[in-house]
């Protein structure tokens, strides 16, 4: 009787194990499927509020339309360098990070006209009230529409120095190819997307799922664009190192400035330390 029960025992075994691993193989299909489909949300952050004219924010702030290659509106702000400030006759364009709107960037823009740069501060597709979707394809769409508006303003992408915060250094890297600038500044810049969700999401296999790649590294490394790296030393979004590795790949490197004390959104990030950073490097290929 006893051998007869173990006996049945054991044959129900291998069938309960395939039932497990069955369960485990949906359920790991499944939030394959939901990563695949939200990940874009878990990417972006857009906050989608109004901002004020560029006038109440900025001196001299004109409010631009930008007009993207797919048909997209896109609103944005132009500066001219404060009246005090001497006139450097170069451009920044402000490539801003995966949150808030531009209204958030507003102080930095304001260091960089004092110091006698016209400033053109962009937001995203669906960013503030602008329509659309954000997405690696779109953001660099964007971009480019920016550089057009910065030429419609007598800037060339050679009067320009292209400023990347974080995801915005993605998009600066797709553009350092195709519209080279005098110069570009990359802040808190990660190697590729996918590097940094696998320190976020590292049970998950980032590298087959995600779409929006964004390979900083890649485009830096072909580039003899003079290029300045910022980062902070304890950035608890992209990590540090990421950030020392573009640096690194950057054939003509003009300044590797790291931040001791900061995180990636500490309000020094964003002051007139960065600022300088800008100067800088004008100063080298001016």
């Amino acid at each position: 009787m006893m051998n007869s029960r173990r006996k049945h025992t054991l044959r129900r075994r291998p069938r309960r194990m395939l039932v497990t691993a069955g369960v485990l193989v949906a359920v790991i299909a499944i939030v394959g499927v939901l990563m695949w489909s939200l990940q874009r949300s878990m990417i972006y952050f857009p906050d989608t509020s109004e901002v004020p004219a560029a006038a109440d924010v900025l001196e001299g702030g004109q409010d631009l339309t930008l007009h993207t290659s797919d048909g997209l509106e896109l609103e944005a702000w132009f500066a001219p360098p404060t009246e005090d400030a001497v006139d450097r006759d170069m451009a920044v364009l402000m490539a801003p990070g995966n949150g808030g709107n531009r209204e958030g960037r507003a102080g930095l823009a304001q260091h960089l006209q004092d110091r006698g740069f016209s400033v053109l501060l962009m937001d995203y597709r669906g960013y503030s009230t602008n329509p659309g979707r954000p997405s690696e394809n779109g953001l660099i769409r964007d971009g480019l529409a920016a550089t057009d508006a910065l030429e419609a303003q007598g800037f060339a992408p050679d009067q320009t120095i292209y400023f990347g915060e974080s995801v915005g250094g993605g998009v600066v890297a797709a553009l350092l190819s195709q519209r080279p600038p005098a110069a570009a500044v990359f802040r808190s810049p990660f190697t590729d997307l996918a590097e940094v969700g696998k320190r976020h999401y590292p049970w998950l296999p980032v590298g087959i799922l995600l779409r929006d790649r964004f390979s900083v590294t890649e485009h830096v490394s072909h580039t003899q664009v003079p290029i300045s790296v910022i980062r902070a030393r304890h950035d608890t979004v992209v990590p540090a190192e990421l950030s020392a590795q573009v640096a690194a790949a950057a054939p003509n490197l003009v300044e590797e400035h790291v931040l001791d004390d900061a995180d990636h959104n500490d309000p020094v990030m964003f002051g007139p330390e960065i600022a300088d950073v800008v100067v800088r490097i004008a100063d080298e290929v001016s």
